[in-house]
């Protein structure tokens, strides 16, 4: 299953796996894939402690970091500080989601744990402007076992373009349309993921299995591309092999790991989930992202709710509420950004497991594929 990509940056398989939890980029990347760190709600002290954890746990093997660079953001937030950012979010907004939360009957959270879950989604979310990104950049490109960096939003911008290349690192960018490869190419990325709507968290229209095609053909072997969208199985990754991918970018199918980040409680929202139930709401971050349908995320999407707030006020926002929400255990209200093959995930398995299964369902597709020709 290695491919050139694979060999460019020293992993054994062509499975990207993204993900906030750092038990899962250095499970998979010991299980010969390649990690990615999503590190856009960290803090820079925060992200520090996380790659250096990761550093000494993959055995010397390369990783990489995810990032979000917004075209379009609240330019206020990005010189405001973790104070004012809070205080930026309208009070019609804020009575809004204290309302639906009182009306479901769900408890404040404790003083104490208030603040301080306040102050981590503040500082959190604060990197998700170009110049809290670059922050974060700084703290990642001080650690050698980073070798790749993706933006999740966009192009970099020509400084981090520069300040990636000098440095050695593969330069990675999403896209959702093949106009936004062309867009990346100029700017000058290496590896383009080309993500259908069927992914979770931030994602375009167009289905991955005509998305594909559209970027490989765009790319016309320039840069390489991988696969994104509805991914969970080794057949689907012969089939974007067969499509002009050169590997497959991985994160729902993550999320009920036991490595994973989320609690019992969460896991088994997600278990019970249908596909139908991952939607596209712009509730959780200001822009669409595919997550789990909820009354919470619903609420926002009826007449007479609030307009939505900009990158990151309302994430800033939502967030307080989900931390109540899985504080009260409240599962008709919890929403968490997964893709549609969370209707595949009925129970809790380990990534190794995950990474096996994957590949010996590829290699039963490659030879089920070549029994045809044989025939």
């Amino acid at each position: 299953m290695q491919t050139p990509l694979c060999r460019r940056l020293g992993c054994e398989l062509p499975i990207f796996a993204f993900s906030h939890c750092r038990d899962v980029v250095v499970a998979v990347t010991k299980a010969g894939g390649f990690g990615v760190l999503g590190a856009a709600t960290f803090s820079p002290q925060q992200l520090e402690a996380e790659l250096r954890w990761i550093d000494d746990h993959v055995d010397g093997r390369p990783y990489g970091v995810d990032v979000i660079i917004p075209t379009a953001y609240d330019k206020q937030a990005e010189e405001a500080s973790a104070e004012d950012l809070a205080a930026m979010i309208p009070s019609e907004h804020r009575a809004f989601m204290d309302r639906l939360l009182a009306d479901a009957k769900v408890p404040p959270l404790p003083d104490g744990e208030r603040e301080r879950i306040t102050r981590e989604i503040v500082e959190g979310r604060g990197s998700m402007t170009p110049d809290g990104a670059r922050r974060l950049l700084a703290v990642a490109l001080e650690h050698p076992q980073v070798k790749m960096v993706v933006s999740a939003l966009g192009s970099p911008p020509p400084d981090v373009i520069a300040l990636l290349r000098e440095r050695g690192i593969v330069i990675g960018a999403m896209c959702g349309k093949a106009e936004h490869a062309a867009r990346h190419m100029q700017a000058g990325v290496d590896v383009i993921v080309a993500q259908g709507t069927e992914a979770g968290g931030h994602t375009g229209e167009i289905a991955t299995m005509v998305l594909v095609p559209q970027v490989v053909e765009a790319c016309a072997g320039k840069v390489a591309v991988l696969a994104a969208g509805g991914i969970a199985r080794g057949s689907q990754i012969a089939a974007c092999l067969a499509l002009g991918a050169q590997g497959v970018w991985c994160g729902t199918v993550w999320l009920c790991t036991r490595e994973s980040e989320l609690d019992p409680f969460e896991k088994e929202v997600l278990f019970e989930a249908r596909t139908e139930d991952a939607v596209r709401r712009k509730a959780r971050t200001g822009k669409t992202v595919r997550m789990i349908r909820s009354q919470l995320s619903e609420a926002w999407e009826q007449p007479g709710a609030p307009a939505y707030l900009p990158t990151p006020l309302q994430g800033i926002l939502y967030n307080e509420a989900h931390a109540r929400v899985v504080k009260a255990r409240r599962k008709e209200l919890y929403s968490f950004p997964a893709g549609q093959v969370v209707g595949m995930i009925r129970e809790e398995s380990s990534v190794k497991d995950v990474m096996l299964r994957m590949q010996m369902e590829y290699l039963e597709a490659v030879e089920r594929l070549q029994a045809l020709t044989q025939e």
